[in-house]
C-alpha cells in the first residue's frame, strides 16, 4: 500500500516538473523574441535614418544641380532658347527622380538616374558654351563686317559729298559773270540825238551796258539775258504785264524790263540793253536799281540816280 502511494506521489511530481520546463522554454522564447524585436526595431530605425540621410543628400544634389542649371539659363539669356528640347529632358528627369524619392525608394536606381541627369546637365553646359562661342564669333565677325560697311558707307558718303561740292563748284563756276557796268539815262532830242541826263523829267531811255566775262566751263550756245529795273518805290519798269514778258527765276515768275539773246562761245561779250520810256509814263526821282539775270542765276547789279 505504501508502494502504491509512493508511485502516485512520483506521478504527481513528473507533470509539475514538465510544466516548469515548458514555462522555462516559453520564457526563453519570449525573451528571445523580445531581444529580436528590439533588434528589429533598432534596425528599422537605423534604416529609416539612413534612408532620410540618403534622401537629404539626393535632394541637396538635385537642388544644387538645378540651381546651377537655372543660373546658366539666365546668364545665357535668349541663347538658351535654342536648347529648349534638352532643357525639357532635364526638367522631366528631375520630376521623375523627385517622384521616386517621395513614393518609391530604390536607392541605387535613384543614384543611377541622378548620375545620368548630371551627365545630361554637363552636356547642356558644354553645348551652351559651344553655342556661346559660336555666337560670339559670329557676333564679332558681324561687328567687323558692320564696321567695314560703316567705313565704306562713310567713304561713299564722303565721296558723294565731295562730288556734290565739286558739282556745286562746277555749277557755280559755269555761271556767267558780268563786269564793267555803265548805266546812264539819256534824253533823245528832236533831231534824234542822245544826250546824257540825270533829270528824271528829261529821261527818254535808260541804257545799261556791261561785259559778260569769258568762261571755259560754261556751256557755249545761245543765251537769253534779262534786265529788271526797279524804281525808287520798288516797282519794276515792265514792257507789259502779259506773261509772255516774264521769265522764271527760282520757281517764281518775274516780269522783265528788257531782254536780249546773245551767242556765247566762252569768250567775253559786250552787251547793251535799253528801256524806252513811253510818252505818258511818269518817273520819280531817286535811285533806280538794275538787276541782270541769265537762266536761274542773278549775274549782275548796278544802279542809277535821278533827280
Amino acid at each position: 500500500m505504501e508502494d502504491q502511494n509512493q508511485v502516485v506521489k512520483n506521478n504527481k511530481k513528473k507533470p509539475a516538473a514538465g510544466l516548469l520546463v515548458l514555462i522555462a522554454i516559453l520564457a526563453i522564447v519570449i525573451i528571445g523574441l523580445a531581444i529580436w524585436g528590439v533588434g528589429a526595431i533598432d534596425q528599422a530605425h537605423k534604416e529609416k535614418v539612413l534612408k532620410e540621410a540618403q534622401r537629404t543628400e539626393f535632394k541637396a544634389q538635385l537642388d544644387s544641380l538645378m540651381a546651377v542649371h537655372n543660373k546658366i539659363k539666365a546668364e545665357y539669356g535668349e541663347l538658351s532658347d535654342s536648347l529648349s528640347v534638352k532643357d525639357s529632358v532635364i526638367q522631366a528627369k528631375v520630376k521623375e527622380i523627385k517622384k521616386m524619392m517621395n513614393y518609391k525608394w530604390e536607392y541605387y536606381k535613384i543614384k543611377k538616374k541622378l548620375r545620368s541627369l548630371q551627365k545630361i546637365a554637363q552636356g547642356y553646359v558644354l553645348q551652351m558654351d559651344s553655342l556661346y562661342k559660336e555666337n560670339h564669333a559670329l557676333t564679332k565677325e558681324n561687328h567687323e563686317i558692320k564696321e567695314v560697311l560703316q567705313q565704306e558707307k562713310q567713304k561713299n558718303a564722303q565721296l558723294v559729298s565731295e562730288k556734290k561740292v565739286l558739282r556745286g563748284k562746277v555749277q557755280q563756276a559755269a555761271i556767267l559773270r558780268t563786269y564793267g557796268y555803265k548805266v546812264e539815262a539819256v534824253h533823245v532830242t528832236g533831231a534824234g540825238r542822245e544826250r546824257k541826263t540825270d533829270k528824271v523829267k528829261r529821261v527818254s531811255r535808260i541804257k545799261v551796258c556791261f561785259t559778260v566775262a569769258d568762261n571755259n566751263i560754261s556751256k557755249p550756245g545761245m543765251r537769253t539775258v534779262y534786265m529788271r529795273i526797279a524804281q525808287p518805290d520798288k516797282k519794276i519798269l515792265v514792257v507789259s504785264s502779259d506773261e509772255k514778258y516774264s521769265f522764271m527765276y527760282k520757281g517764281k515768275r518775274l516780269q522783265y524790263t528788257a531782254k536780249k539773246d546773245i551767242n556765247y562761245q566762252n569768250q567775253s561779250v559786250n552787251v547793251c540793253m535799253i528801256w524806252s520810256r513811253r510818252a505818258t509814263q511818269k518817273l520819280m526821282p531817286g535811285t533806280y536799281k538794275v538787276d541782270i539775270y541769265e537762266g536761274e542765276n542773278s549775274i549782275g547789279h548796278a544802279s542809277l540816280s535821278l533827280r
